[in-house]
């Protein structure tokens, strides 16, 4: 399990660096998504992965702390992809925009000969 996120946070984090490099500007956009969603899993992953354990409280009664997952992580994570997603927003609206005055979707403006 460790050994896929890990591949997996990877691939998210190679693939968004490699768009960022790119000169247009919807690419740029997408490799800052695939970038975020390798770090949420990141911060996701640090909070220990259980399953079938109870994030704060179990019902029993007396439980061993060692044993709770942490709830801090996961609150981190559903904050980032809300805010994520509003950015994301933001992003193509100035990009669309951008396009309509230049005339091109270029990162510095100008196309390649």
């Amino acid at each position: 399990m460790e050994l896929t996120l890990s591949l997996a946070i990877g691939i998210l984090f190679g693939s968004g660096v490699w768009l960022l490099l790119r000169p247009r500007s919807y690419q740029v956009i997408i490799g800052l998504c695939l970038m975020s969603y390798g770090v949420n899993l990141f911060i996701f992953s640090m909070g220990r992965l259980r399953t079938g354990a109870a994030p704060i409280l179990s019902k029993y009664g007396e439980t061993d702390p060692a044993t709770l997952t942490d709830p801090v992580p996961q609150a981190l994570v559903l904050t980032a992809i809300v805010i994520s997603f509003a950015t994301t927003a933001l992003f193509l609206v100035v990009m669309m925009a951008s396009r309509g005055l230049t005339g091109t979707d270029h990162v510095d403006g100008k196309e390649r000969e």
